[in-house]
């Protein structure tokens, strides 16, 4: 009944912007070793589900496609409220929410195996999906995870200073509109992608209530404890949102293997990228 419930409730949302989708070119016409064996011809190749952050889009990854289009196909969808997808006048951008509206988009793709790849808030959005379609993931990559437990279940005194820092941060950012903007502004010209941060006025509704419900209010570890597939933890060791406490926290949960790269921060930038399509399980281009 739970799984029929599931899925009535996925089928509320709607379907999210697919912004990439894309299978690697079939062999060369010359490759005639194969032409009498025309089953490793229609072999499907795997696939790869891409999915943001926060005020982004699914420009998250303009660096990481390129390294795995050629082995997998790609897909990048952006997430409920961000980008081309849908701001339903209802939504409150809870992660079921989120996950719901992922799900659904997924399963009209016609989606049964893939590998899942979350950035920032895609990673909340990611791990609850793993928790609860567990048939449907090869993998678990993680990339700039931002982690933060309930301040009232941290003993270290001096994570629990950081995370409770963040999210006084996080609740001023939501109750000062004009000062957010102006800063996100001023910040997006700084970053290498274009329009891989963006708050504005049009898309302000879904960043303070994802922010509120899913960053600031998330489940993460307990999810991932229920994960019974490899999960793949990619950070940067400058990365502005991280706790190094909360890093710990995940490198020592069952299945999880950390790959912290030096000099980078929380953006996908080339030497991430690089770490992001070994994670996948692409060979990275030089």
């Amino acid at each position: 009944m739970a799984g029929i419930r599931g899925l009535i409730r996925e089928q509320r949302e709607p379907l999210l912007h697919v912004s990439v989708d894309s299978e690697p070119a079939p062999p060369a016409e010359h490759e005639h070793e194969h032409e009498h064996t025309p089953h490793l011809r229609a072999e499907q190749p795997p696939t790869v589900v891409l999915v943001h952050g926060i005020a982004s889009s699914a420009t998250t990854f303009d660096f990481v496609v390129p390294l795995i289009r050629d082995d997998y196909r790609v897909i990048a969808v952006d997430l409920l409220g961000f980008g081309q997808s849908p701001q339903p006048p209802d939504a409150e951008y809870t992660l079921e929410e989120h996950v719901d509206a992922l799900a659904h988009t997924l399963r009209h793709l016609g989606l049964r195996r893939f590998i899942l790849v979350g950035h920032s808030l895609g990673c909340l959005i990611a791990s609850r999906y793993a928790a609860t379609h567990r048939r449907s993931l090869d993998k678990l990559v993680l990339v700039s995870p931002p982690v933060y437990q309930s301040p009232s279940e941290i003993g270290d005194p001096r994570t629990r200073a950081r995370v409770s820092g963040y999210l006084a941060a996080y609740r001023f950012f939501r109750e000062n509109k004009d000062f957010t903007l102006a800063n996100a502004a001023w910040v997006t010209k700084l970053l290498p992608i274009e329009h891989v941060m963006e708050i504005t006025e049009q898309n302000w509704t879904p960043f303070v209530k994802s922010l509120e419900n899913c960053i600031e209010t998330q489940t993460i570890i307990s999810d991932l404890a229920t994960v019974d597939v490899p999960i793949e933890v990619v950070y940067g060791t400058l990365d502005e949102f991280l706790v190094p406490g909360s890093v710990a926290i995940l490198s020592r949960m069952k299945g999880v293997t950390t790959h912290p790269v030096h000099v980078n921060d929380h953006v996908i930038r080339r030497s991430m990228a690089r770490v992001v399509a070994t994670a996948i399980g692409a060979a990275p281009a030089h």
